[in-house]
């Protein structure tokens, strides 16, 4: 990596669309440092998707300190033998869980948290924004086998793609690569990874589009 390139990098998108596995093989490519939540470690999550009107105001902060955790955790840390991180999450995506899963007065009562936080965290250097399909989500949510996750349906999971696309839409903290993830396979397909591995090394600055035709798969 030259100095030009990113340091700090993280993979966003709604669930099942492939964040971690990108994050994982882009860390591998790039000899860095792999920063992954544990959406396992909050004890409320499983509860969350039994009764979702219950539980969820303590899934989401849960959720938010433990990410917020986690990110001041690695602003104290010494830098590595590793020049880059790589991360699986962006702090912002818990207000975008929110204003899915929390009723007005909850919500409302989660930002007035927020607020009492300190959050400031440095932004990353880049941020890529996986995008796909409903159809496609369900499809990955179902060969990763958690139980848990089979409880989301296609609503649920609409309203949260929704809700990515009309943040990123106005996102503008860091240069930007907004992926269409839903024709692409970077697990099974090295080339696929390869391709947008080489578009992403381009990325300096802006807002920019990884599209790929389905010819060039």
């Amino acid at each position: 990596m030259t100095e030009t390139e990113p340091t700090h990098i993280a993979v966003e998108g709604p669930v099942g669309v492939g964040k971690t596995s990108l994050a994982r093989r882009l860390a591998e490519a790039v000899n860095g440092e792999l920063v992954l939540e544990s959406p396992e470690d909050n004890p409320f999550l499983e509860r969350y998707y039994q009764d979702p009107r219950g539980t969820a105001l303590p899934t989401q902060l849960c959720f938010l300190m433990q990410r917020l955790d986690l990110l001041r955790s690695l602003a104290r840390q010494e830098v590595s033998h590793h020049p880059v991180r790589v991360v699986d999450f962006l702090l912002a995506k818990d207000d975008l869980f929110a204003q899915v899963t929390l009723d007005s007065d909850e919500y409302r009562l989660y930002r007035q948290i927020c607020d009492e936080l300190d959050r400031n965290v440095r932004p990353p250097d880049l941020v890529i924004y996986l995008q796909a399909p409903v159809e496609v989500l369900r499809e990955r949510i179902a060969q990763r086998g958690r139980g848990y996750e089979r409880m989301m349906d296609s609503v649920y999971l609409q309203r949260l793609s929704d809700t990515y696309a009309s943040f990123f839409y106005h996102y503008a903290e860091a240069p930007l690569l907004i992926v269409n993830a839903g024709e692409i396979d970077w697990v099974k397909r090295d080339e696929d990874f390869q391709q947008l591995l080489a578009f992403m090394r381009t990325v300096r600055a802006g807002r920019h589009y990884f599209n790929p035709l389905p010819s060039a798969i």
